[in-house]
């Protein structure tokens, strides 16, 4: 198949790597982002979209819309998404930006606004004329929750949600897609009202991260993994989210939402659910989400009374961390002296089909921990007969998958350390993204937004998706709720409360990155 990536609407793209070259073709569009006014635009979605231009890998045909209340100029726009790209842009996007300025425009109207929209849909047809942007329109919602509703509703009433002909009509909506299933079946309500499921692109970032991308490849492209994948050979799986931030001003939103809601809902189920999946019959977007769900609807909800063995939540408090004093979770602005939200939160989980009966998934997430790291750590089981160290227990062997900072997969096992004894040691074969391909790696953001652009739906989450992995989390929740045990409490700076070490069993212990 010949090579039809779009070249850069720039003509400056000077590519250093190769991770998003693609030889599907990328179609003119329009992007419109409802909140551009807001954080996530500067500094994530207008330096990716300039990454992209840098890569050659924006169509001729491009533009954005910036949609939001501010009584902003097209000129003050571009101002302030050329300094987010300065300060949070790959080297050289900034050239980029420069080159692409006049594809920016703002349009300023309120969201439930009608005639806003209106007037929106008539801008569209003018760029068209003028960008070549051939009628295609992704609609970005980057805005809270609350204003998903009158967005929704008023691109389905000016027809801009339909799809025409070869033109095409998709809509990006930013996490929490809902707070419980209630909510989210709600929300879903309200996004299949305006689109159609296929034009639905549900974005969690953490799937645009490589070594989670990677998990795919290192499963199904390698024959000496998947033999091994599954309960006869796997004691027990850790995937780890650590902060070692706190809530810092957010203390507020926190509150409402708790570590549960914030990362094991949609980060840690999505990485599960890509760890434990059969082998999907091909690599696309049905396909693979496919799997995905059979792995939710095998993990059962949770009783009351299962609560207080099955999870554990806690809260950091006040210590020396990272040469500084620093804050309990109770002290924070914005939370009450008496909060229970959870600020670490341990859970075990049985998937219960042929592949993983009897071995446990240990998802942990947690502020104000050692460090910043996001891993999974697939523990295989000892061999059944020790002929080393005269029978003392060996360390068992561990394929670790880091997602984050340093992107890469190590293996762990046990070698004969040199001389006369036969003594064996750890060691450990280490691959790094890094170190193996040079070059960028481009963010999250380019990889998902690039696949929006080109309809890919496979690193997005799909509606049933979101709501049986609310499902389990509801169950979670409704649990702590009824029970009579406060959070645990853990310093600021340790890994978490001990008794999250007793979650994991006799002769099993969390890693500590």
């Amino acid at each position: 198949m010949a090579d039809t990536t779009a070249s850069s609407a720039t003509g400056l793209a000077n590519p250093l790597g190769d991770e998003l070259r693609t030889t599907r073709s990328v179609k003119p569009c329009v992007v419109v982002i409802f909140g551009a006014t807001g954080d996530l635009t500067k500094r994530k979605l207008v330096p990716s979209l300039m990454g992209l231009a840098k890569d050659g890998l924006l169509p001729p045909g491009f533009a954005v819309v910036g949609f939001a209340r501010r009584n902003w100029t097209d000129e003050s726009f571009r101002t302030e998404l050329a300094d987010g790209v300065r300060q949070f842009g790959r080297p050289d996007t900034p050239a980029h930006f420069d080159a692409l300025a006049d594809a920016f425009t703002f349009h300023q109207s309120d969201f439930g606004d009608r005639a806003g929209y209106e007037s929106l849909k008539a801008k569209l047809e003018q760029i068209d004329r003028q960008r070549g942007t051939a009628g295609n329109r992704i609609f970005y919602l980057a805005t809270p929750p609350s204003s998903y509703s009158a967005i929704l509703q008023n691109l389905a009433a000016t027809g801009l949600s339909k799809e025409t002909g070869d033109h095409f009509a998709r809509v990006i909506v930013e996490k929490p897609f809902g707070r419980d299933i209630h909510t989210a079946v709600a929300l879903n309500d309200q996004v299949r009202a305006a689109f159609h499921e296929r034009q639905v692109f549900r974005i969690d970032h953490y799937l645009g991260k490589e070594t989670v991308q990677n998990i795919l490849a290192l499963r199904f492209a390698n024959g000496i993994f998947e033999p091994l994948w599954n309960e006869k050979f796997v004691d027990h799986v850790q995937i780890t989210v650590a902060e070692s931030i706190g809530v810092g001003s957010r203390g507020g939103y926190f509150e409402e939402s708790g570590i549960i809601r914030d990362m094991i809902q949609n980060h840690l189920m999505q990485v599960l659910t890509l760890v434990a999946m059969e082998p999907p019959a091909a690599i696309t977007a049905d396909a693979v989400r496919d799997e995905k769900v059979k792995v939710l609807h095998a993990i059962r909800s949770f009783k009351p009374e299962e609560i207080d063995e099955a999870t554990v939540r806690a809260q950091y408090t006040r210590a020396s961390f990272g040469g500084e004093d620093v804050k309990g979770y109770r002290d924070e602005e914005g939370v009450p002296k008496d909060s229970v939200t959870e600020t670490y939160a341990a859970v075990r989980l049985e998937i219960n089909n042929w592949r993983w009966a009897h071995t446990p998934f240990f998802l942990r997430a947690g502020k104000r921990l050692p460090r910043r790291v996001t891993e999974v750590a697939i523990t295989f089981k000892q061999p059944p007969h020790l002929l080393f160290e005269g029978g003392k227990p060996l360390q068992p062997n561990v394929l670790l998958l880091r997602i984050q900072p340093d992107e890469g997969v190590a293996l762990r096992f046990g070698a004969k350390v040199p001389g006369p004894d036969v003594r064996i040691r750890d060691v450990r074969m280490d691959f790094r993204y890094g170190t193996a391909f040079g070059g960028e790696t481009a963010d999250a953001y380019e990889r998902l937004l690039l696949d929006s652009m080109l309809g890919d739906g496979t690193l997005f989450a799909r509606a049933d998706e979101v709501e049986e992995a609310w499902r389990i989390v509801d169950s979670i929740v409704n649990g702590w709720k009824q029970s009579k045990r406060r959070p645990d409490e853990h310093a600021a700076g340790t890994w978490g409360p001990e008794r999250a070490d007793a979650l994991l069993g006799p002769g099993r212990s969390w890693r500590k990155p």
